[in-house]
């Protein structure tokens, strides 16, 4: 255990200094999140109205967030891809260290970058008119089921990298699971208005669940507890599958 610790801060701190390295990738990655803010806050926000909000802001920003922690997640597929293309992850495995530590460490790091990605957006929620309608534990426990939940897609992320052990099929690929599971959702409009199928679908699936606990915790507008522990129940299930399917995918290669 001492040796995975100590292996998966190394492999987190090099995953971190090259996202300093590489500034870019971090002002680009900011970027897209703010343009989903501003687009569905002034184009699309004057059409919409949800049941319960006075200011469909205040509807819109937990499901950026969420949304936010599912993209920020999606690059670690490419990260993954490109070291195994490299020659990187066969140099650490012939190394005298922990093999779940060079998965694990990735993902601490995606932690962090989402970190700073969700703050952001935040803030440029309430440069919009988004208000916090709770107190400071609900709004802090808020943040942490959206980094749970980017935590538990960094794993599944991490795993579709080492399947595909290409960075363009990478990136296309951490796709396909984002575009259903966050527009078929309460992301941006409540699934009432939904087709019966679609309806039951994003009614049910995690990121609903994750959108709805955030605005509870956040709003005030419901009660949290269900939301709540079903979108830490979701995560915390991903990330053991996730989790297990990657490190046994990386240990047989």
């Amino acid at each position: 255990m001492s040796r995975f610790l100590s292996d998966t801060r190394v492999i987190a701190r090099r995953s971190l200094k090259t996202l300093m390295r590489t500034p870019q990738i971090v002002i680009f990655a900011s970027i897209q999140p703010m343009m989903f803010v501003l687009l569905f806050r002034y184009v699309f926000g004057g059409s919409i109205r949800v049941p319960g909000y006075d200011s469909y802001v205040d509807y819109l920003i937990p499901g950026i967030i969420s949304q936010t922690t599912l993209f920020g997640g999606s690059s670690l597929a490419i990260v993954v891809a490109n070291d195994l293309s490299a020659g990187i992850t066969d140099r650490f495995r012939s190394l005298p260290m922990s093999r779940p530590a060079i998965l694990a460490g990735a993902t601490i790091a995606a932690i962090a970058r989402n970190a700073f990605t969700v703050i952001l957006v935040t803030l440029v929620g309430m440069l919009v008119g988004f208000r916090f309608h709770t107190g400071v534990p609900q709004v802090l426990l808020a943040f942490g089921v959206a980094l749970l939940f980017g935590f538990a897609f960094a794993w599944c992320f991490a795993l579709i990298g080492i399947i595909v052990k290409n960075a363009e099929g990478a990136q296309l690929a951490s796709f396909l699971p984002i575009f259903p599971l966050v527009f078929a959702a309460s992301t941006f409009a409540s699934p009432r208005t939904m087709p019966d199928g679609l309806r039951w679908f994003a009614e049910h699936q995690p990121v609903t669940q994750v959108v709805d606990s955030i605005r509870a915790l956040t709003q005030g507008v419901a009660p949290a507890t269900e939301p709540t522990l079903l979108a830490i129940g979701w995560s915390l299930v991903i990330l053991a599958v996730s989790a297990f399917l990657a490190n046994r995918r990386l240990r047989n290669l």
